[in-house]
């Protein structure tokens, strides 16, 4: 099984955080089938995450995104691909809430 971690730093803060990965959650049930269920906290929030041959958490603080996720056989086989879809999507939330 192949192992996936992803961590990206920001400053929108905890509200702003949480709102970019409900936007996320709505893409990955859309687009990916996942099933997502987000835990809140006081100081951060964990969406557990998790479809056939992949399960992970996508931790949410006022400072960073840390997404963890193992895949299951078949799709170790396109981790590299997987990943990098991650970061791309990741990456185009967080700087849509960031403009430069």
């Amino acid at each position: 099984m192949a192992q996936i971690l992803i961590e990206r730093k920001h400053q929108m803060g905890l509200e702003q955080a949480r709102r970019t990965a409900a936007q996320w959650v709505e893409e990955a049930r859309s687009k990916f089938d996942l099933d997502c269920e987000t835990i809140t906290g006081s100081d951060s929030d964990q969406v557990q995450f998790s479809r056939s041959g992949l399960s992970g958490t996508l931790e949410v603080s006022g400072q960073h995104f840390r997404m963890q996720a193992e895949l299951g056989f078949l799709l170790s086989a396109f981790k590299d691909r997987i990943q990098s879809e991650i970061e791309k999507n990741l990456d185009a939330l967080i700087a849509s809430q960031n403009p430069s």
